[in-house]
């Protein structure tokens, strides 16, 4: 598998920073994206055709799947229209939720199955989607989030935290994973994070150490967090390779020899 960064900036997007957006791709298969926060569309763009490629939600927050609705307009209003429905994953209410975002009426909420197939996510339920095998877990993180644990083709691992708080679930989907791609929003100061929300950098270290993860990649970091210090805090609990993504960064998924 490839992953592409789209976009890694946690809870707002930055200055030339787009908010989560990840692009993961089988040899063979079109891709896949995993959620679509202010600004991936644009980034989406320059790897992919907007209309060939599947969407897998984590959850409804904005900054996750609020560029959803440009898709819309690409696949509606591009001179080559999209040819068929795309797989739409999400958490239950994707539909309305992407639909009151899209729609130009208040208080109304715009059909999207024109141009998306969208079904909901069950724990721990395992779904086939462009030759990737996917499994949700739910994790600790309000209203409904589903972190992500994807095997290729070859066997290989990719495991997305989605945003939690410290939780059983985030480290079973993280378990023996090739990479795990960890939220860790900020540092482990006390007094300056809400529990049981998102993670610090000392917490995703601990749980990629937990789940026996081959290597640990951070990411969600809001732009008000010193980057340096998470990364930091991981190294000195997680001893495997470890590192922050960055936008445009791509990053190839492998079994273990």
């Amino acid at each position: 598998m490839r992953l592409t960064v789209l976009g890694c900036s946690g809870s707002v997007n930055g200055p030339g920073a787009p908010c989560s957006g990840y692009l993961l791709q089988a040899d063979g298969h079109p891709p896949v994206l995993i959620d679509c926060g202010h600004g991936v569309f644009g980034e989406l763009q320059q790897h992919a055709d907007p209309n060939e490629i599947a969407v897998l939600l984590s959850h409804l927050h904005a900054d996750h799947c609020m560029d959803l609705p440009a898709m819309l307009v690409w696949r509606r209003w591009a001179p080559t229209p999209a040819a068929a429905r795309s797989l739409l994953y999400g958490p239950e209410g994707t539909a309305v939720r992407i639909g009151a975002g899209s729609s130009e009426y208040p208080g109304e909420v715009d059909d999207i199955t024109d141009t998306f197939d969208v079904r909901e996510w069950a724990h721990r339920e395992t779904v086939t989607v462009h030759g990737l095998q996917i499994e949700p877990f739910r994790v600790n993180h309000p209203p409904s989030t589903f972190g992500l644990r994807v095997t290729g083709p070859d066997g290989e691992v990719f495991a997305y935290s989605g945003d939690t708080g410290v939780c059983d679930e985030v480290v079973e989907l993280a378990r023996d994973a090739d990479i795990f791609l960890c939220e860790a929003s900020w540092t482990h100061a006390p007094g300056q994070r809400p529990e049981a929300l998102h993670l610090s950098g000392v917490e995703a270290g601990e749980v990629a150490l937990k789940a026996g993860a081959r290597s640990l990649a951070l990411t969600h970091i809001v732009p008000w967090s010193d980057a340096d210090a998470i990364l930091g805090e991981a190294s000195g609990v997680y001893p495997g390779p470890l590192q922050l993504v960055h936008q445009g960064q791509i990053i190839e998924v492998r079994p273990p020899l």
